[in-house]
C-alpha cells in the first residue's frame, strides 16, 4: 500500500543530467515506486548560460554551456517519457530547479517559456558580488564547498552580511520569476556552525519575515529539504524557527528529499513527516500550482 504522506517535491538528480549525482533517472522513478511515493517532481538543474556559470565539477569535466544545454534538453525529454510510462504507478512531474546568477531575469522565464515544466523550484545557490576595481560581477556558489562559503562571506563582509545578501536576492528571485516551490529556504547555513543565534539577529530575521510574507502573499510551497540531514546537519532546511514563523503565516510546507540517487529516497521521510505532523502542518501533501499550457 502506498503510503499517502510520502511525497517529494523537489528531487530525482541523476548522474545522466546532474554530475554530482548518481544512477540513472529511471532507475530513481523506479525507486519512488518501489519507496511508495504517491507523487514526487523531478526538479533537474538548469544548465548554465555561459561557461563561467558552470559548476566545478560541469568544468571539471569539460562540460561547455552548449554541450550542458543539449544535455539539458534531454532531460526534459526523458522525464516526459517516464512521466508517461509510469503514469499508472505514481504521480510524476517534470520540473526544474533554477539559479539565480547573472541574467537570469531573462534566462528563467525563456527556460519557462522553451521547455513548459509542470512546475518549478526557485532556489539560492549564488551570491552576486559586483567588484568596483575592475568594473565586473561574480557569481559565487555557497554551497558547493566550505572555501566557496567562506569567499563569498568575505567578499561582501561577513557572514552576517552574507546572509542579508542570500535573502535579498531570494526576495528579488520570489518577485521575479515566482515559483511554485520554494527551494531549501535557509540554504545559507550550511557551513555556518553559528546560525541559530545567527538567525536572530534582527537585520537577518527582518529579512527572513520579509521573504515569508511574500511566499505566503503568492501562495507558495516551501520545500521541507531533508538532504540537510544526510550531509550531517541537525535539521532539515526549514530551520525549526523559521517553520514556526511558516506555520503562524498558515505557509504550505512540503517535504523534498532532494535526492541525488536511488539511495538518498525515502531517507529521513518519516522523521521529517514527524516535524511537520507536530508543528501542525497538513500532511495530506497537495500538488504545487502547476503551469496550464495548451
Amino acid at each position: 500500500m502506498k503510503n499517502r504522506n510520502h511525497v517529494s517535491v523537489h528531487g530525482g538528480h541523476s548522474k545522466e543530467f546532474c554530475n554530482h549525482a548518481r544512477d540513472t533517472l529511471e532507475e530513481i522513478v523506479l525507486q519512488y515506486i518501489k519507496c511508495g511515493f504517491k507523487w514526487v517532481g523531478i526538479t533537474e538543474h538548469i544548465y548554465p548560460v555561459s561557461n563561467e556559470l558552470r559548476y566545478p565539477d560541469e568544468a571539471l569535466a569539460e562540460l561547455d554551456a552548449a554541450t550542458l544545454s543539449i544535455r539539458f534538453m534531454e532531460y526534459i525529454k526523458n522525464c516526459r517519457l517516464l512521466q508517461k510510462k509510469y503514469k499508472n504507478s505514481i504521480t510524476m512531474f517534470t520540473g526544474f530547479e533554477t539559479e539565480t546568477y547573472s541574467g537570469y531575469k531573462e534566462f528563467i522565464p525563456y527556460l519557462i517559456r522553451h521547455f513548459q515544466p509542470d512546475y518549478i523550484v526557485g532556489s539560492v545557490h549564488h551570491i552576486s558580488v559586483y567588484h568596483y576595481s575592475d568594473n565586473h560581477i561574480e557569481d559565487i556558489c555557497i554551497d558547493y564547498s566550505k572555501d566557496n562559503y567562506s569567499y563569498a562571506a568575505d567578499s561582501v563582509g561577513g557572514i552576517d552580511n552574507l546572509y542579508c545578501r542570500y535573502f535579498d536576492i531570494q526576495y528579488e528571485m520570489l518577485k521575479t520569476i515566482s515559483p511554485a516551490v520554494v527551494g531549501h529556504f535557509d540554504l545559507i547555513r550550511i557551513f555556518d556552525e553559528a546560525y541559530p543565534e545567527r538567525l536572530k539577529k534582527p537585520a537577518i530575521w527582518q529579512s527572513i519575515i520579509r521573504n515569508l510574507e511574500l511566499i505566503k502573499k503568492s501562495n507558495l510551497i516551501m520545500d521541507f529539504n531533508l538532504r540537510a540531514l544526510m550531509k550531517g546537519a541537525s535539521e532539515p532546511y526549514i530551520s525549526a524557527p523559521i517553520l514556526a514563523e511558516a506555520k503562524k503565516m498558515g505557509i504550505r510546507v512540503v517535504p523534498g528529499d532532494d535526492s541525488h540517487g536511488v539511495s538518498d529516497i525515502g531517507v529521513n521521510m518519516e522523521y521529517g513527516i514527524n516535524i511537520l505532523e507536530r508543528e501542525g502542518f497538513d500532511t495530506c501533501f497537495e500538488f504545487p500550482q502547476l503551469y496550464k499550457w495548451k
